[in-house]
């Protein structure tokens, strides 16, 4: 073990854009940007790029209550979408963002092939710098899942978006998907410029004493430590597709601290998202970065890109 005298630079290049972390607040977690960023302790130059709150070209209201229910290790949760829509958050919300002290990425959402271009078209002249897309969302009706779970339609969905931006596009893939490879495959010939890897499992809990769903929608969204191994077990299966196509992964699932993020990174995960563990813990990037310098520095490592995709056989 060489133990190194500099600091190592954690600050990665993720399709074709610089962050100076390779920490991503995830979309649904961290609201339109300006409310985390009021929280005392908090520091931008902490986090890569944050993931502002899905959209649609309308606004929604998404689901019935109960919307969020804790889980042993993780929660489930069934927003169902709620927002603004895509034409406020860009004339009303953007602006007041901190542009300046890290990147904002917006989430699109969209029921048909027509929605999600018509997100991205409307995306393509604002200050966001990507365009996550989200088409395995677990808790909307229509849309969402319906587009991940067939590698064909993901594919059309990063078809329709691509000749409406410049932006990069990076596609969100489920873990629910039996062959999360094909797909990865079939949205990188599509032209995706990134993956997300994963979004949340499809779950559900039940009231004993009423003897019905919990969750208003009676299926909702898990997420946090439980889904751990399944998100390292999808990021290898992509990463083995994706690294042929220097696509780059942002992992996601469960990470929590510094060592889920270091196992994130020699697994294969480019960048390092964070979510359900902001909710219990708000400052846990900057104890995520020091544990990442301190593990990199150990290990002789210069920069966090040294460590993706290190995993032996």
């Amino acid at each position: 073990m060489t133990v190194q005298s500099t600091t190592p630079d954690l600050a990665i290049s993720f399709a074709g854009l610089k962050l100076q972390t390779p920490l991503v607040l995830l979309s649904g977690c961290v609201g339109f940007g300006e409310e985390y960023t009021r929280i005392e302790g908090f520091k931008n130059s902490d986090v890569g790029a944050v993931i502002l709150k899905g959209t649609t070209v309308e606004p929604r209201m998404g689901n019935a209550p109960h919307r969020v229910y804790e889980t042993p290790s993780g929660m489930l949760n069934a927003i169902g979408l709620q927002n603004p829509g895509t034409r406020y958050v860009i004339d009303e919300i953007l602006p007041k963002l901190p542009h300046h002290e890290t990147q904002f990425w917006a989430n699109a959402n969209g029921s048909s092939l027509e929605d999600y271009a018509e997100v991205a078209r409307m995306y393509d002249d604002s200050p966001v710098t990507a365009i996550e897309i989200n088409i395995s969302c677990p808790n909307v009706k229509e849309g969402g899942v319906h587009f991940g779970n067939d590698p064909v339609m993901a594919a059309k969905v990063v078809e329709a978006m691509r000749p409406m931006t410049n932006k990069p596009l990076i596609t969100k893939l489920s873990p629910n998907n039996a062959d999360i490879a094909e797909t990865a495959r079939l949205v990188i010939e599509a032209g995706t410029d990134g993956l997300s890897v994963i979004n949340t499992l499809v779950g559900m809990a039940v009231d004993i004493e009423k003897r019905t769903p919990i969750i208003g929608n009676i299926s909702g969204g898990l997420s946090g430590p439980a889904i751990k191994p399944v998100a390292l077990w999808k990021i290898h299966q992509t990463r083995a597709v994706s690294a042929k196509h220097n696509i780059p992964i942002l992992g996601q699932g469960g990470l929590t601290t510094s060592n889920d993020a270091i196992e994130f990174a020699i697994t294969g995960a480019d960048a390092l998202g964070l979510g359900t563990g902001l909710f219990y813990d708000p400052l846990i990037c900057g104890k995520i970065c020091d544990g990442l310098r301190e593990y990199l520095n150990q290990h002789g490592m210069d920069t966090y890109s040294d460590l993706v995709g290190s995993l032996k056989s």
